[in-house]
């Protein structure tokens, strides 16, 4: 469904721009749109195949072309919804997005640059951000988080920064080949956290690397020592606080975003409710004034007769 500006509804408009608007908030029509966007991105993962796209270069070519042709219609009927006024079009972002996909994929492009056609082709899909709103109500979640998903990785930024050195300082000469330098030390830590294989870290470290060598090379250090009680607390405490804290705490940051969008979102509709609400008031209204004014001009004629 595509988005509308605030000032949508009071745009003032002609049989042209009062069709366009009829056929563009159609929900066929907004299906349809879906629908061509959804076909629009297989076909160009139908493209990655040689032995189908090969064959059938021409057939291929033909259905790009056409596709590009009902979006162009599309975004033509979308810009002629607005009227005489159609620069309104642009004041919303996702109407801004949705024209700028379209256009890029309208430049010319020769045969030399196939692959970069190919992946113009693929931005298409994005449309499907604009086409559902609850998508929209996603992304728009997440870029009003990062401000504060910035905050949290200063935070998780400075953790890996100190136990990076507190992990070089304690094992690199048990296991220089994961901390033997503070950057080793700190991919080391991005493995711990991703949870990935990371107790084969934390073995090496217990029972030392002439016990239990390192997956990479050097595997056994220049000073093996086995670490029990150390490198317990040191990969505990670093799962513990990283994992299960600070990683929460972007979960938590998208998550109060997304309720205040979706409260925005609700109090939006509403607005628009009542706005509708008023619109059928005044028709009422006027409609009520014409049956007034009618028996007034009835009453007139009875008397004058």
């Amino acid at each position: 469904m595509p988005h509308r500006s605030p000032d949508y509804l009071n745009i003032q408009r002609g049989p042209i721009a009062l069709f366009c608007h009829r056929v563009t908030t159609h929900r066929l029509f907004q299906n349809a749109v879906t629908a061509l966007i959804v076909f629009a991105a297989l076909v160009v993962g139908l493209e990655t195949y040689p032995v189908l796209a090969e064959p059938r270069e021409g057939l291929f070519r033909l259905v790009d072309r056409i596709i590009l042709v009902l979006f162009t219609i599309e975004i033509v009927l979308r810009i002629g919804a607005y009227g005489t006024k159609p620069w309104r079009f642009f004041k919303n972002g996702w109407n801004v997005f949705d024209f700028v996909i379209v256009a890029v994929c309208l430049v010319p492009i020769d045969s030399q640059s196939a692959t970069a056609l190919r992946l113009v082709r693929v931005v298409r899909a994005l449309r499907l951000l604009t086409a559902i709103p609850q998508l929209q109500l996603v992304i728009g979640a997440l870029l009003k988080s990062i401000p504060s998903i910035a905050y949290v990785g200063v935070l998780l930024v400075l953790l890996f920064y100190m136990y990076a050195v507190v992990g070089t300082k304690l094992f690199a000469g048990n296991d220089p080949a994961n901390f033997g330098t503070l950057e080793r030390s700190a991919l080391s830590l991005f493995r711990t956290i991703t949870l990935e294989d990371w107790t084969d870290l934390m073995y090496s470290q217990i029972h030392g690397t002439d016990v239990y060598p390192s997956q990479v090379t050097p595997a056994v250090g220049p000073e093996p020592k086995a670490a029990p009680v150390t490198s317990v607390v040191f990969f505990g405490s670093f799962v513990l606080i990283g994992t299960m804290i600070v990683l929460n705490l972007f979960i938590g940051v998208v998550i109060n975003s997304l309720t205040e969008a979706q409260r925005e979102q609700a109090a939006e509709a509403l607005r628009e409710a009542g706005h509708e609400h008023d619109l059928q008031g005044q028709l009422a209204d006027v409609e009520s004034q014409l049956v007034r004014l009618t028996e007034r001009i009835a009453e007139l004629r009875e008397r004058t007769s």
